[in-house]
This record gives C-alpha cells, structure tokens and sequence, in this order.
C-alpha cells in the first residue's frame, strides 16, 4: 500500500501482500506465536499537547456514547499507545460488538504513518474485526445477542448510487472506512477502528462468522480474503480444473492459494523468491511453482493458465505474466504499485486477454466468502499478539517480518495493556 496513487486515497484502497523472507528479515516459520511487549515510545510535548487538544473536541453525541478503550496513534510517527474514547449512540438499526480479535492491514500501517496524507488524529486503526454481540437496535432484524460477527474494511456507504443498488458497496463513491473514515451520517466524526474494545456498525455492514472457523484465522478473511475471493467469483476463477496463478505469496497470495485450491482448480504460486518454494507446495498446498526472473521456467509456462491473480504492490513487469495466459485470459490485480504498470497492446489483443482490478469486496462477497471458508475449513495463517506488542508488529511488518497476518488478540490483552 506504500505504492499507492493519491488517487486512491479518498476511496477503497487496495490491499498489498506482505512479501514474507525479504531480504534482511529473518523468517519464521507458518504458526501461531505470541510476542514480547514492545518498548517504549513517548511522543514530543509539542506533538502531545496537540494530540491532547483534538481529543477534547469530541461531539456532544460521542459524550453521551459508551465509553471505549483502545490504542491510538497520535502524529506520522505512527506510534500506537492507549486511548480512552466514546462510540456514538447506537440507533435502531445499529449492532454494538465486542471485539475479540483484529488483524493488522499494511493499509492500517500507511494510514497511522500518514503516508497518504489524510491521517485524522488520533486514529485508531483496524478493519478486519471478528467480535461477539453485545446489543443491538429496536429495527435489528439480522443478529441478536451472543452472535459472532466480522466487520470488514467499510462501515457506510451511500445506500442510494447505482453501485450500492447493485450489492457492490465497495465502490460507491461515498463508502466509509472503518478506520480513519468520515462517517458523515452520524455528524461527520472520524471513524475509529478494530484496535478498540467495542464498536457500534450499522447491521447492513456486518457480516456472521459461521460456525467452526477459528476467530483469529478469520479475521484477516474480512479484508485480505474478501480482496481475492470476490475477483475469483466474478472471472470465473472457480471452476474445477481451471488453472490459477498466484503473484506473490504474501497476505494476500496465500490465502489466493487456499480458496483456488478449495474450488478444486490447479494452482501455480509465481514469485521472484526460490525460497518460497517448499511452503508454497507443500505447507499451502499449490501445485507448483514459478520463478518469475527464470526465462525457460517461464517460457515453459506459457499459454497454461485460465487466470492470474496478481497480488504484488512493487512495481514488477506484467508483460510476462500475461504471456502465461491461455487466449481470453484474465489477469485481476489487486495490489497497488506506484509506477504505472506497463501494458503493450500486443500482450493482450492477440489473445484477447483481459487486465481487471478490484478493491476489497461487497458486503454479499463478505459474507458468501466466510461461508465458503467455513464450508472447506480455511483460516490465513497468523501470528497472535497481545496490544502491547503492537509497535513491534508494525516495525516487523515494515520489514515483511510476517507468516502472513499478525492478528492482536484484543480481548484477551486491552485490559492488562490499559
């Protein structure tokens, strides 16, 4: 998400893989592992006294709100530390959720360093958010008390443009992110995010986790699963004995890998790592493998895949890639580098070849995604951490230092981080 256009800054972003292994990180193994707590960071007294200021102008309908807790950052140094708020009055058609777990986004990494320049102090990341229940509104016909529910990577859209009338909420031009959003239907105050202990979202926007996924494997299914799933759904890259390449083996990439194995379809991983090798096969299951800087590798591939899903944010050539489809092929990127890709008529007209995009998914797409998940028993790969570990996870993911999503267990740490 670094490779961002500005662009894309006011809508949807795209979602980057997490390029595991980079050069200089070390690289642990696929698991579950619980980190130390981070050290200590304390902002400047400049730069307090304004984050200080900013959290008194709070709206008269937050006052009367329920109380919260969560971490904060509070300038680009992106330093996250707990915060004390209030979430809005829940209206009728609201559902109040306890969170028990959150993924860390490489968009929640840009927003609190204010990379893109639209940061809103204090933020309060995250929007891949599995919680419980805790209440709901008179008009809430869909969840009840003690549900399991995920709240993805909106929480409003316009419910009235052509986009949102036809399930497609992602692209409507007034959809508002979980965090660092302007939620202008409940008086315009900057949305705050998963990184919190309780979240108040209309119930069109929540979706329920099915029975039997492990929570802290499902929640990075709310952003990273939904970016892939949805694009696979709409080429046709479901169908039985098709042939899937996945770029990159990242956050993204390894969960591409597991919903093209579950449609029953072959799946190569292309990446410009030897190294990935032996976990894209044999931990993740992919058929084969492609080094993508290997000419006769390549060249041996060409023309066998029904469809690519590209997952990569650095600026990488798609010339190549694209030789690797059969004739009507599809290609769907969803990473974001920032240099323009370079496509040449001839990589696509000859073969009459298609290069889509995509952006998160709908609400639907979030839903039928879990429900497939839940149906084939898929969950990312992840490493749970407590809140007070989180500066280090944004350090580490920095560096790609990740075995493919940190997940904060955020009820089982905000109140001893408190």
């Amino acid at each position: 998400m670094s490779y961002h256009c500005r662009a894309l800054v006011q809508g949807p972003f795209l979602h980057p893989p997490f390029s595991p292994g980079a050069a200089g990180a070390p690289a642990p193994s696929l698991g579950v592992r619980v980190g130390l707590p981070s050290r200590a960071l304390r902002l400047p007294r400049p730069a307090r006294a304004s984050v200080e200021k900013r959290e008194q102008q709070v709206t008269m309908e937050e006052k009367a709100g329920q109380a919260a807790f969560g971490w904060a950052a509070r300038d680009a140094t992106g330093v996250l530390s707990p915060y004390n708020f209030s979430r809005r009055v829940p209206k009728d058609d609201d559902v109040t959720i306890k969170v028990l777990y959150c993924g860390i986004c490489h968009t929640d990494l840009h927003i609190i360093k204010n990379d893109w320049g639209n940061a809103m102090y204090p933020v309060v990341p995250g929007h891949e958010i599995v919680g419980v229940v805790t209440g709901v509104g008179g008009g809430v016909t869909r969840f009840k008390a003690g549900d399991t529910v995920g709240v993805g990577y909106f929480v409003g859209s316009c419910r009235s443009c052509d986009s949102c009338g036809k399930g497609n909420e992602n692209y409507c031009a007034g959809v508002v992110q979980t965090s660092n959003g302007v939620d202008y239907a409940h008086g315009g105050v900057p949305t705050k995010g998963g990184f919190s202990d309780v979240i108040v979202v209309n119930e069109h926007y929540v979706v329920r986790v099915p029975d039997g996924l492990a929570l802290d494997r499902t929640a990075p299914l709310l952003c990273a699963g939904v970016t892939v799933y949805s694009p696979m759904m709409r080429h046709g890259l479901n169908e039985p004995g098709k042939h899937l390449g996945v770029v990159g083996l990242g956050g993204l990439g390894h969960v591409a890998v597991k919903f093209g194995k579950a449609f029953g379809m072959k799946v190569t991983v292309i990446s410009t790592s030897a190294s990935k090798r032996q976990e894209a096969i044999e931990s993740l299951g992919a058929d084969e493998f492609l080094i993508s800087r290997d000419p006769e590798e390549m060249k041996a591939a060409t023309g066998t895949m029904d469809g690519i899903i590209d997952t990569v944010s650095a600026w990488h050539p798609i010339t190549p890639l694209l030789a690797l489809l059969k004739p009507l092929g599809q290609m769907v990127v969803v990473g974001g580098p920032s240099k323009p890709l370079e496509l040449p008529a001839y990589a696509i007209v000859p073969g009459g070849k298609g290069v889509a995009g995509n952006s998160v998914g709908s609400v639907g797409d979030c839903q039928a995604m879990l429900e497939f998940a839940g149906k084939h028993g898929i969950g990312a790969e992840v490493e749970v951490i407590k809140m007070d570990y989180v500066n280090t996870a944004i350090e580490r993911l920095e560096k790609n230092d990740v075995r493919y999503r940190f997940v904060i267990d955020v009820a089982g740490s905000l109140g001893s981080a408190a």
